[in-house]
């Protein structure tokens, strides 16, 4: 990685002087207004939306006017023009040639009322899933929208207490070295201890870049939700207290997840839809029945024809039976049955599947709270452990390979639990999403255990 680069994600990501860090609430509310995914959903809802519109069509009436205009101009040389023939008066004509013209036009206007038609009902009832559908999938947006932007925001914080830990850690292991080098000179040491402290340091410093690298690309996951390079973020307050969630045994959250969850909404609306679809395909098999009525106007002139005009006006029922069509009505209805058995088991999957996501959340929150409580008392124990080893090393009881990790296994520790709180919170807004009960308001309790 390059220097510059460097500079500039640790300045981002640590720069705190006369700067106002971004929250989570923040941080989400760029992510509403930029983010591409939700964005797309909201587009495919407004796009939903117009589903019973559609459908509706099918029951309403169908006006249509059509006319059409008409000029005739023809020419005609008989046989025997210029002679005259006798006429039955006794008097005589000439037959002479010439060009006729005559002009007729047409206007109607019709319109069709469906009276029963199986098919375009059916298609009514599906606008309405359809729709219904698109607001389940919106609502599933919203969810993983918040998810999305508190695991991006708290990969963030993770990176970048790995990074200070690494930092401090650093500066332990520079000074060990440092007084492994000054006892093997004055001889009260070995080169052994300085090859350890060496090899630790190098190690840290391997580590660190590793750490940089990981703090950049988590940047990176961030800014392509809020669509700009994020500010400095919140960090959680410290020893901050994470409550377990309610109601506190897992039954409720399975039976919320199995009925509420939004991707099983959506998979019970496509099983609904696929019961229609025979419902349609079967009426390919009934007889239709409109209301039609029409007028009409028609004028004609010319020296050929007679001039006039005439109006009709007719209304009436008009019905169709269909009787055969090569069997693709039965076999319409046929692949429509496989189909609602499929989105049946697809339900299932999906139910079974939420049930699953719930379970694992909640042990996730749990087992989280537990880690937290351990590491508690793991990070005192190290640190305990860190300055009991350190007396025992100026002592001579202790050598330098004991305090190397002493401080390894504090900043371990340290980095282990910062991790478990973000996981622990993390589960929780994922187990509130499993039960299709996350809403934004769940992210202010999360927003307050940040610091200001």
């Amino acid at each position: 990685m390059q220097k510059p680069l460097l500079a500039v994600l640790m300045a981002s990501a640590f720069w705190t002087l006369d700067a106002q860090a971004a929250d989570l609430i923040q941080v989400y509310q760029q992510a509403l207004a930029n983010d591409a995914t939700y964005a797309s959903a909201r587009a495919a809802l407004a796009a939903g939306m117009e589903r019973v519109p559609q459908g509706r069509s099918g029951l309403l009436p169908s006006i249509q006017a059509n006319g059409s205009y008409t000029h005739n101009n023809s020419g005609s040389s008989p046989w025997n023009a210029g002679q005259s023939i006798p006429l039955p008066d006794g008097s005589s004509a000439t037959v002479s040639s010439g060009s006729y013209s005559n002009h007729s036009s047409q206007a109607t206007i019709s319109l069709v009322q469906p009276l029963f038609r199986w098919a375009n009902w059916q298609t009514y009832e599906q606008s309405k899933l359809q729709q219904a559908q698109a607001e389940a999938a919106f609502a599933q947006a919203q969810q993983d929208l918040i998810t999305r932007v508190a695991q991006a925001y708290f990969d963030v914080l993770a990176a970048q207490d790995t990074v200070e830990l690494n930092r401090a850690q650093k500066v332990a292991t520079t000074e060990q070295l440092a007084s492994a080098k000054r006892n093997f000179e004055v001889g009260t040491q070995t080169i052994t201890d300085t090859h350890e402290a060496q090899a630790a340091y190098d190690l840290v410093v391997a580590q660190e870049y590793a750490a940089q690298n990981d703090l950049a690309n988590k940047l990176s996951a961030l800014q392509a939700i809020i669509g700009t390079a994020p500010s400095v973020l919140a960090p959680l307050k410290p020893g901050v207290v994470l409550s377990a969630p309610q109601p506190g045994v897992i039954e409720p959250w399975v039976s919320s997840a199995e009925t509420q969850n939004y991707g099983v909404t959506s998979a019970q609306l496509g099983y609904e839809l696929a019961k229609r679809d025979i419902q349609k395909n079967r009426a390919g098999h009934y007889p239709t029945l409109d209301l039609i009525a029409s007028a009409s106007r028609s004028t004609a002139s010319g020296q050929l024809s007679q001039s006039g005009t005439s109006d009709n006006k007719a209304i009436g029922v008009q019905w169709s039976v269909p009787i055969f069509s090569g069997f693709a009505v039965t076999s319409r209805v046929r692949e429509s049955i496989a189909l609602e058995e499929k989105a049946r088991q697809d339900l299932e999957a999906t139910r079974r599947n939420a049930a699953l996501g719930a379970r694992q959340a909640f042990l996730g929150v749990n087992s989280g709270l537990a880690q937290v409580k351990a590491l508690e008392a793991a990070e005192i124990s190290s640190n305990s452990a860190l300055e009991s080893n350190k007396l025992g090393y100026q002592v001579g009881v202790r050598i330098n390979i004991d305090v190397l990790n002493a401080q390894r296994q504090l900043y371990s520790t340290r980095r282990d639990l910062s991790r478990a709180r973000y996981d622990t919170i993390i589960n929780g807004l994922r187990l509130k999403a499993a039960a299709g009960s996350l809403r934004e308001a769940d992210l202010v309790p999360v927003n307050n255990l940040l610091s200001k």
